[in-house]
């Protein structure tokens, strides 16, 4: 039920391992054996489990999910030999640089990225932009039938909408748009003078909001306005739901200030950098930049982690409510989502006006103009609340190790939200439990927690027979 729709993922896994041997022949680079022989060990490996028989009109969600789990700690592990083979690190690091890249969270173990391979950037862009829409949905779009199945496993990477009748035809329908938009990215970013490698990779970690940088300033690095406004608006696009984007170009426009998640994305864009370049006297372009940086979760960074560290506690915890936050449901970002917190402060807005209204009234309860049951209050409420268990108990590990209180609940905070902003916490060297837990905090918050708590539970009854 499991181990065939997984080993087509597995496929898919690595044929993106093996794009890089294009970069690396380009280059004269001679690390190419380590993608063929890992690229081709996951393509093997996952024939081998195609063969197996599945059922798939048997297939449930708890399958999906428990597949979409396993789907991401095999894409960090098969990715962490390639990088252990080109840069001779030991095996934890490299799981901590493949699963900050897969998930987008975008946080990075080297103390310097420049002298790294061009195909090593390449493979670590190239995990993001794939990881960005995400591992599963890319294999549907490409590999699978359609089917129950497709809609079990779409479902499982935690996404609802639909812009197609088909799940495989709303899957390829995103497909096109996150290629257009790349394409877009990459030659916005020519046009301002960016040679081509830096564009590719930029537009590749910025579009899929996933903020990881080939160079060592970050963006910093280009010093130049015309580059920071690129990035500004990829980051907004990336940010945006599926669904408005597809709207949007079939002529549509209009709909997008429809939207009430674009609607406000936009006041808390707007209110949140007046507020750093008041109160904490924020340049124009830093306010707005880190602050759609932020509740994007791209973790674009055009500030050195030095001058961040010294920023005052008061921009931190901006930050910080940011990250959690997120932007669009239905989008490449992560954290929480905008439609989460909107269900969970209307659920308890109704549930106030429920008390105080006479007995036997019935209160309508729309969000966007539709209807919302009380199941759905109830899951967004005990998600937001398990993903908050969890950023508390690696903040306390992380505390335990020394590190100060609030630049540690930005690092776990950033970690799990996939953001990739730091406080220069994250380091080759991090005490190894600290970075387990950092790891972990990426993998729940790219697969949004619950597929996680499947398929552990599902181990723990099987080790318990």
């Amino acid at each position: 039920m499991i181990a065939n729709p997984l080993g087509i993922i597995m496929q898919g896994i690595g044929a993106v391992i093996l794009l890089p041997i294009i970069i690396a022949l380009l280059y004269g680079e001679h690390n190419f054996i380590g993608f063929l022989i890992f690229g081709a060990f996951s393509l093997g490996l996952g024939s081998i489990l195609r063969r197996l028989p599945a059922d798939y009109n048997r297939l449930q969600l708890k399958h999906g999910m428990i597949i979409a789990a396993l789907a991401w700690l095999w894409a960090a592990f098969i990715g962490s030999f390639c990088l252990m083979y080109s840069t001779n690190i030991d095996f934890l690091n490299a799981y901590f640089e493949c699963m900050s890249a897969w998930s987008g969270a975008g946080l990075s173990i080297y103390p310097s990225v420049e002298i790294l391979p061009k195909s090593i950037l390449f493979l670590r862009s190239l995990m993001q932009w794939v990881g960005g829409l995400g591992v599963v949905i890319v294999v549907i779009g490409i590999l699978i039938r359609p089917g129950t199945a497709a809609a079990r496993l779409y479902k499982s990477e935690a996404r609802e909408e639909k812009i197609k009748p088909s799940i495989t035809g709303t899957v390829k329908t995103i497909w096109w748009i996150y290629l257009l938009y790349t394409v877009f990215g990459i030659i916005l970013y020519v046009i301002v003078g960016m040679n081509l490698f830096d564009a590719i990779n930029l537009t590749f970690t910025t579009i899929c909001t996933g903020g990881m940088s080939i160079k060592d300033a970050g963006l910093g690095a280009y010093n130049s306005d015309p580059i920071y406004i690129i990035t500004i608006i990829l980051m907004i696009l990336g940010g945006t739901s599926f669904l408005v984007h597809y709207k949007v170009l079939k002529g549509r426009a209009i709909d997008v200030f429809h939207d009430i998640q674009f609607q406000a994305m936009i006041i808390i864009i707007s209110v949140f950098s007046v507020l750093l370049i008041v109160i904490s006297k924020f340049t124009s372009m830093d306010a707005f930049f880190f602050v759609i940086s932020a509740l994007s979760t791209t973790g674009a960074c055009i500030q050195p982690s030095n001058t961040m560290i010294n920023w005052p506690d008061f921009a931190k915890i901006i930050l910080i409510g940011l990250m959690i936050v997120g932007m669009s449901a239905g989008s490449t970002s992560g954290a929480v989502k905008l439609i989460r917190i909107f269900t969970l402060f209307k659920g308890t807005y109704w549930e106030i006006k429920r008390i105080l209204s006479p007995q036997g009234s019935v209160i309508p309860r729309k969000i966007g103009g539709k209807p919302l049951e009380d199941a759905e209050i109830r899951e967004a409420g005990s998600f937001i609340f398990i993903y908050f268990i969890f950023i508390f108990i690696s903040w306390l590990v992380m505390v335990q190790y020394g590190y100060d209180g609030i630049n540690s609940f930005f690092e776990v905070v950033s970690a799990q939200g996939n953001v990739g902003l730091s406080m220069g916490i994250v380091s080759f060297n991090m005490p190894d439990l600290a970075q387990i837990l950092l790891i972990f905090n990426m993998w729940i918050g790219r697969i949004e927690i619950i597929p996680a708590l499947v398929l552990i539970k599902g181990l723990w009854d099987v080790i318990r027979g």
